[in-house]
Parts: C-alpha cells; structure tokens; sequence
C-alpha cells in the first residue's frame, strides 16, 4: 500500500499545475518544495525593509486561460495590478518608442514601418496559433504509430496548410535564421528592430545574431493567442501566483509540504517508488512527477548509477547555459525619464538602443565575461502596486543581460563592477536615479540557480533551441512527460513546451499521466 497517488517535486507553477490537475481527477497528491513558499520563479520577496519584488520573473504573459479556469485560480487569491502594458524602448534624448498592440509610435519610426509593424505581428500571430496546437498536448514522436499522436500531427498539418503557400514558406524559412536577419529585412527603425530583437533573447544565452532566436521569440509571442496583449503584472508581486496555485491544489485535495527537501528519488528493481527526505523520511506513491529541471532530476535525485547507460549521455548533452541577472532597486522616490510621465513609467521599460548594441551587449559572455553597457527589461511595479514600497517610494526591478555563470575571477570581484555597470546605463536614461538608491539587490545566474535550483540559472530549465524543444525536448526518447523509467515522469520547465509562466508543461503532464492510466 503506498502512502500517495503522486508525489510531485517541487512547488513551482508546474509542479502545482500538475498536483491541481492529478487532485482534480480523484487522485491523492503530495507536492514537496525545499523552499519556505510555493511558486518556484513565481515569488515575491522583501529584498529591503518594505521593499518586495518579484524575485525571478516579474510579467506574465502567457499564462494559460485554461490554467486560470480550470483551477480556478482567481477564486484563490490571483488578481492584476495592470494588464496590456505598452513597451517603451527608452531613448536617451527622450524620444521613446512605444509598442502597444499593433501600434508603434514615436522613436522616428517612419509610416512605412508603422504599417510594416501591424503586417509582421499579424504574422506571428498566425504561426504562434499553430503553436497553440503544439504547445496544447504532448509532443508527438515521428517514429511511432499512437493514435493520439496521429491526431495532432493530422491538426499541425492542416495548420500549417491553413497558413498559405507563402506564410507556410516564410515560417520555415524564418525558424532557420536569426533575429537579427528578421528584423533588418523588415524594419528600417533601428529602435524597433532592437526592441522586438530583446524579446527573442531575454533569459537566454543567445545574442540577436545567434541561431535559433526567431524560435525564442516566437515562444514569447505565444501568449498573444492566449490572450494577452502585452506585459501583465500580478497584485502583491509573482509570488501571489504561486500562492494561487498551492491554494487552488489544496483546495482540491493535494498536500502542499514547504521547507522540506528531497534528498533521492527511490527506485525498487526497475520501478520508482518513492522519494526519501533529507529528514530521513521515506514516502511512498505508485507515481514520482518531478517539476525540477533534468538535470536535477535524473543526476542529483535518480542518481546516474540507476539509470541506462545513452540515458546518461543524452541528460549530460543538455545545454542549460545562462546569461541573465536580476538587479532590484530600492528608491525614495520617482525617477525622472526626460518624456515619460508616471503613467509611463507603469508600462514595461527596455533599454535596446539598437540590434549593434544588444550584439555588443552579448559579445562579452562568450568568454564568460559581462556587458560593460548591459540591455534591460525593466519594471517599476510599485506606480500599479503601491504596497510593494513605502509610502511615497518605489521599487524598480530588471532583467538584464548579459552576465555568465561563472565569470572569470568569479562573482565576489564581479558583483560591484557590474552592478555600476547597470546603474550607468539606466542613469544614462535617468540623471537621478543613483540619487534615489537606499538599496540594492543583484542576483547573478549562480544566485538564480541556488535559490531556485535552476541548474546554470537557466529559467527554462535547458536552453529554448531547435535541437532542445518539441519531441527531443529534454532529449530524445523522453519527450512525452515519461521518462523511460517506470514510475518517474517529468512536469517542468525543461519538458515541453518549455520556460515562461505558461502551465502548459505541467497540465499537459497531468494530463498524459490520466490518459495512459497510470494512475488508475
């Protein structure tokens, strides 16, 4: 008799996803999380005293509406501060570019470009619907002959036929080259071609050079057919979706256990059956779904030794390099933005004056070196959320690029230069903000993978390429949510469809584990 249906490891927006769908079906889940709160990169912390931030990621914008519904998740505590934000690609001289809908406007951006704007994002639009067909289900293996896998191959060839002989053409043609391609052959607006290029590298390794970003940034676009249109922020921080996910899993009957850390994942014979705690405690399920990247998973928790020699190999092929860092601000008051106004500085902020210099900006990591003038993603989320600040002050928050994992002379002589670094660049935008600074936090990609056990600090557990998604995401023979050894299936970020706060990976887990009855 075994103590649970499930045991989940982690309490990541996966690993609650999967836990809410498996409850949901009848079935008795445990969900264990080292950390002290639910949410994994979903979480909000106090960096200064009345100063919280979303600690990893800080916009939502593709989280799945069926996700929302299905769980109910509005019910248990999720709500908005501002949803459809513009992007504005700040300009030194004050004249900003902003992106809303299908409307871009100041920078320079010519007419021409205005109309060629609206024509590109229409389509993506078409290609990321034929994600949503994709990304809704288990990927499909080419080699075998499963119904189910028939089926959505039948719904991606007609998709793709519904695209039109010359959409269909481009797509293939434009998933093969890079962002920085597209956007010189579409664009003459050096400020629009580098605000849409951050988007296909922000929270990668890649520059807009690199293969594979068309790919990245149509993975970002995705949430635009799941109904976002623009950057979304969560009321009190990220950290209340993840407190929104536990609440709606145990409100449908998993068990939720914080501060307690799995120490291995137990295998009788050729079966799982169960984890052991660091506590010395062995819990037993018929099933272990584990949302930790692979990784972790197979190496640290499994264990190689347990494992099938081209197993091993293909887990340790798996790039899960980073480049990204996390710097928060603590500031007395506004900063000021020569031609924003407050409203303005709500939206979603980017500094990419051009393709060159995000190029530049990536050009440093390749030797394991940072930016000197880094690019950023910034928010400052304390205009739509007053209660993340004191009274009358604020909190900015960035992603920026790009930083390595492990620098050369390591991050204790690193950590202060590129902080200046940063505050150079956004004083560069605004004069006064190193005067408004009573705190600072940066967490570097080590920082991001020890709190959040994200192996490289890759927040897509694995690196978002053409040899790395779809039927060979994490890697070929594992594609499915199963892994090969019975008993342990997979639900994170590094199982299809991949990173971003979607819940796609860990529905479609849930999902497949109903569907092949093994829980039955």
């Amino acid at each position: 008799m075994t103590d649970f249906d499930a045991i989940i490891i982690g309490a990541g927006h996966n690993g609650l996803v999967c836990a809410g769908y498996l409850a949901k079906a009848g079935k008795k889940v445990l969900v264990l999380e080292s950390r002290a709160v639910p949410g994994g990169c979903a979480a909000t912390h106090e960096f200064a005293p009345g100063f919280n931030v979303s600690s990893c990621a800080q916009w939502l914008y593709q989280l799945s509406p069926n996700v929302v519904s299905d769980l109910k998740l509005t019910q248990h505590g999720l709500a908005y501060a501002a949803e459809g934000l513009a992007t504005i690609a700040l300009d030194e001289a004050g004249d900003h570019l902003r992106l809303q809908g299908d409307s871009a406007s100041g920078g320079g951006v010519s007419s021409e470009d205005q109309k060629a704007y609206g024509l590109f994002r229409k389509k993506m639009r078409k290609y990321a619907k034929l994600m949503r067909t994709a990304y809704g289900t288990r990927p499909p293996k080419l080699v075998e002959h499963d119904l189910h896998d028939k089926i959505t191959f039948a719904k991606l060839g007609l998709g793709m036929k519904l695209l039109g002989k010359d959409d269909m053409s481009d797509l293939m043609r434009l998933i093969l080259i890079n962002i920085f391609d597209v956007m010189k052959e579409t664009f003459q607006s050096p400020k629009l071609q580098a605000a849409l290029a951050l988007d296909a590298v922000i929270g990668t390794p890649m520059g807009p050079r690199s293969p594979n970003t068309v790919f990245t940034y149509l993975h970002r676009f995705f949430g635009e057919v799941l109904g976002f249109e623009g950057a979304t922020q969560v009321k009190g921080g990220m950290g209340m979706l993840g407190a929104a996910l536990s609440n709606a899993a145990t409100d449908l009957g998993a068990v939720v256990r914080c501060d307690t850390s799995v120490a291995s994942i137990d295998k009788t014979f050729d079966r799982v059956t169960g984890v052991t705690l660091s506590s010395g405690e062995h819990i037993t399920a018929k099933l272990v779904v584990s949302s930790a990247d692979p990784k972790t998973t197979f190496k640290s928790l499994l264990g190689y030794q347990h494992m099938e020699a081209g197993l091993v190999r293909r887990i340790e092929q798996i790039r899960f390099k980073s480049g990204t860092v996390k710097v928060h601000l603590a500031l007395s008051g506004l900063p000021t933005f020569a031609g924003l106004d407050q409203s303005a500085l709500g939206q979603r902020l980017v500094i990419a004056p051009s393709l060159n210099a995000l190029e530049s900006a990536f050009n440093p990591l390749k030797y394991d070196e940072s930016s000197a003038r880094p690019v950023m993603d910034i928010s400052i989320p304390s205009i739509n959320d007053p209660s993340l600040a004191p009274n009358g002050q604020h909190v900015l928050s960035a992603i920026v690029q790009y930083a390595p994992l492990n620098p050369k002379g390591g991050w204790e002589a690193l950590r202060a230069p590129f902080m200046a670094a940063v505050i150079a660049e956004l004083t560069r935008y605004a004069p006064d903000i190193a005067s408004l600074i009573t705190a600072e936090e940066l967490l570097t990609p080590a920082d991001l993978a020890a709190t959040f056990g994200m192996t490289g600090g890759n927040w897509h557990h694995g690196e978002l390429t053409m040899d790395q998604v779809l039927m060979t995401r994490p890697a070929t023979g594992i594609s499915q949510y199963q892994t090969g050894i019975d008993g342990l299936y997979l639900c994170g970020a590094g199982s299809h469809p991949g990173g971003g706060l979607m819940g796609l990976a860990g529905k479609n887990s849930a999902q497949e584990i109903i569907r092949q009855g093994e829980l039955a």
